[in-house]
Order: structure tokens, then C-alpha cells, then sequence
């Protein structure tokens, strides 16, 4: 193994990014200066205040300078649909800088196709042939195998001694989930949450040394993946890089494509749920009496899984860019210009959830929830997603297990990936 993916690092939470050089803003920043792209905005609740003042005074904002360059900054529901319903105006497609505040022409380390980062037809052609791994047959079929293992995680967590629930049970049960899927290397599985890691992160754009780090920890990847498609295409095995490998829509792919698919798919099934189990161990522990009915009412657990993704929106942005010269609720785009979707801050826009700040398991609302994206773009994984939150709820409640906050949880430092690095809890038996 080389020094650049140290065994030590495997499955430790997201990567430690240098911080940016530039100030963190503030809901009183001047509205002509205010750019809410820093990183370390997101380290806890300070986007909160900011997002609120853009929604209230200028939900299209152009921020005219930022560490990735000017882009116009949608902070509302409205506004973030309406251009995700619009994918011939509004571009993914990385050759047209991508789905990232980052432009993938700019890193090359991102620069590889992946399907969130097509438009029609390739997005739809790629999409199709993944789709399979992710219908509700499968769903059905792959559940009895993530109660099992989920099960026997908790029977062999400690109670009443603390531990960190994001290493054992949010990392270890979604990268558990990809090697099933992949049936990747059981012992190596960690690599995939590395991996993912490095590939979500977003912040070298403040340092090329770090993106440079960074393109030589993907090239591993890509080099390990590239033997493992080439192993899987000649097989005739059923998991998901087996059914790529043998699918049309891939018989023509270059390894840059591969690599770009498989990431995809590793970050989408990493980041989203993992980050959505560990802010429902915490909203559980700010929301005692919403816990107490959760626990009481095992029915809740569909809105449990909505209103935790809508709270903790683990991807804060996607980003588009216009095809064309138009028109967004007043405002001249034109084309060629960056389009930044905070859905982080749609998903608390008081004028679709009222009180929006609230775990609310009662929220009429909440499956409009925009954490899995809208439109053609719409996450294809959602299902899975659902399906290991909703098992993880059941079991705990199943066991009569309570998760206690021993103190408060450390943040990921990144405008790409909302999540908690650590949260150290007990788990208590009630």
C-alpha cells in the first residue's frame, strides 16, 4: 500500500482540509461581498443566519468573487426547482464545468465523466443501466442483509460506554452497503469511504498542493477499480460493477468514465447516508420529546427518514450552468454563467416548511424534502437510502436502545458535504 492511502487514514471520517485564507461570512457581511461557499461555514450552524438573510433579501444573489469564481447563488426552494426542472437551460455536464462550485475543467483529479455530471442522452443512457441495482426488488432483496448487519452491530456496541457513533455505526454500516453492493474486498473496504472522501472534497481550489495530494490519492483509485471492472466484465456475477461492466451503455467507455461512474456511486452511497445517520443521532438528542413519540411509534420512522435528510441536507449544493442567455426571477443569466444550488438552504425556506429548524416528525410537508435533488437528477439511490435508515431506526427502537450525546459532535470542514466528523455517544437501554 502506498503512503498516500496509509491504512491508519481508512474510514476516519472526512479528510482534515486546509483552512481558506479568506474571512467566514456572517449575516451582517455586506449583501455585495456576501459569498456563502466557505468551507467552514459549515462547521456547525453559522450557515443558518446567512442563508436566512439571502433567502429574505436576495434569494438569486450573484456573488461576483469567490475562491471558484463568480456564480450566481440560488437560496431558495422556488428558485432551486425551477432551475432543476430545467436540465436543457441548465447544464450538469462536466464539459461544461460539472455538478461542483469547483469546476471539474479546473481539477483535474474530477475532471472524469460520471452521470450526475451528463446531460441527455449519455445521463440517461448510464443512469438506465444502473438503475437495475436499485428497484424495489432489490431494495426488498438486499434489506434482510442490512437488518442482519445492523442488528449485529448493535448486539456488539457497548452500553452505557462511550464510543464514536459515526466510526462504528454511520461509516461501518453505509461502506458495509457499497461492498455488498460491489462485493468489493471485505477487508478493504474502507478504501471506499476514503476514497469517497477525497473525491467529495471541494477545497482545492484554496490550495494547489492539496489538489495535487488529492489527484494522487484518486489515481490509486482509479488504478485499483480499473483491475476490478476488468476482473468483473469477463464474470458473470451479479453485483452492480458486474451488471456495468456487461451493460450497453458502458461497452464503449473509456477508463476515465469508469472511474467517474464508480465514484459516483461510492460518494452518493457514502456521503448521503452516512451523514443522515449521524445527524439523526443527533436531532434525536436535541428533540427529546420528538424522540420519545419516535420510540413509542415505530409508523414514524418514514417521516423520521425525510425530516432527518431535510434537517441535515448532506450534500449542500449542486451546481448547474446555463446553455443559453435567460431569465431567473428577474435576473439576466447568461450563458455560460455558474448556477449554485444551496439545497441546504431550500430545505429549511420557511415559506415551504414553517418552523423549519425543527425535527418534526409531524411535518405534513416533509417528503418535499429537496436532500435527494429534483428532477431528471433526482438521486437514483434514494430507495437504498431509505431503506438503511429506516432498518437502522427499526433496530434501535426494536432493542429498546436510546442514543445519548456524551458531548458535542465535531463538524466536516466543507461547502460539499454537511456532515459530523465525530460524535461521541452511549447508548443506553430505556
Amino acid at each position: 500500500m502506498s503512503s498516500e492511502t496509509d491504512a491508519s487514514q481508512f474510514g476516519k471520517g472526512f479528510v482534515e482540509t486546509p483552512h481558506a485564507a479568506y474571512p467566514v461570512p456572517t449575516a451582517d457581511t455586506p449583501l455585495a461581498e456576501l459569498d456563502p461557499s466557505h468551507p467552514e461555514l459549515f462547521a456547525g450552524d453559522r450557515w443558518k443566519p446567512v442563508f436566512a438573510r439571502l433567502r429574505e433579501e436576495a434569494p438569486v444573489h450573484h456573488v461576483a468573487d469567490s475562491a471558484y469564481g463568480p456564480y450566481w447563488c440560488l437560496s431558495s426552494y422556488e428558485a432551486i426547482v425551477d432551475v432543476s426542472s430545467r436540465p436543457d437551460t441548465f447544464s450538469s455536464s462536466y464539459k461544461n464545468g460539472g455538478f461542483t462550485i469547483q469546476d471539474m475543467a479546473n481539477d483535474p483529479a474530477s475532471a472524469v465523466p460520471m452521470f450526475i455530471a451528463m446531460d441527455a442522452p449519455e445521463h440517461t443512457a448510464q443512469r438506465k443501466s444502473v438503475a437495475p441495482a436499485f428497484a424495489p426488488s432489490e431494495i426488498k432483496r438486499l434489506e434482510k442483509f442490512v437488518r442482519q448487519r445492523t442488528g449485529e452491530l448493535f448486539d456488539r456496541l457497548p452500553v452505557e460506554e462511550e464510543f464514536d457513533w459515526v466510526d462504528r455505526v454511520s461509516i461501518e454500516l453505509t461502506t458495509g452497503m457499497l461492498a455488498i453492493l460491489f462485493d468489493f474486498p471485505w477487508e478493504e473496504r474502507r478504501k471506499l469511504t476514503f476514497w469517497s472522501d477525497w473525491m467529495a472534497d471541494t477545497r482545492g481550489a484554496v490550495d494547489p498542493a492539496w489538489r495535487e495530494k488529492r489527484g494522487r490519492i484518486l489515481f490509486e483509485a482509479a488504478a485499483f477499480f480499473s483491475k476490478l471492472w476488468a476482473e468483473r466484465k469477463a464474470s458473470g456475477a451479479a453485483d452492480l460493477i458486474s451488471m456495468m461492466a456487461r451493460s450497453e451503455a458502458f461497452a464503449e467507455t473509456d477508463q476515465r468514465s469508469i472511474l467517474g461512474a464508480l465514484m459516483l456511486l461510492i460518494v452518493g452511497g457514502n456521503d448521503t447516508t452516512r451523514n443522515a445517520m449521524s445527524g439523526a443521532a443527533l436531532f434525536m438528542n436535541q428533540f427529546p420529546e420528538m424522540r420519545e413519540e419516535l420510540e413509542g411509534n415505530i409508523e414514524l420512522v418514514p417521516a423520521a427518514f425525510s425530516e432527518t435528510h431535510r434537517m441535515q441536507s448532506p450534500l449542500p449544493h449542486m451546481r448547474r450552468t446555463a446553455t443559453e442567455d435567460t431569465e431567473l426571477f428577474g435576473h439576466d443569466i447568461k450563458a455560460g454563467d455558474k448556477i449554485v444550488m444551496w439545497h441546504i438552504s431550500g430545505n429549511h425556506d420557511e415559506s415551504v416548511f414553517p418552523d423549519a429548524d425543527r425535527w418534526d416528525l409531524h411535518r405534513e410537508n416533509t417528503r418535499r424534502q429537496i436532500a435527494f435533488g429534483h428532477g431528471v437528477h433526482r438521486c437514483i439511490g434514494q430507495r437504498l437510502a431509505e431503506m438503511q435508515m429506516s432498518v437502522l431506526l427499526e433496530e434501535l427502537i426494536t432493542r429498546r436502545l436510546r442514543v445519548v450525546a456524551a458531548g458535542e459532535p465535531s463538524y466536516i470542514v466543507s461547502n460539499f458535504v454537511h456532515g459530523i466528523r465525530k460524535f461521541g455517544v452511549t447508548l443506553e437501554r430505556y
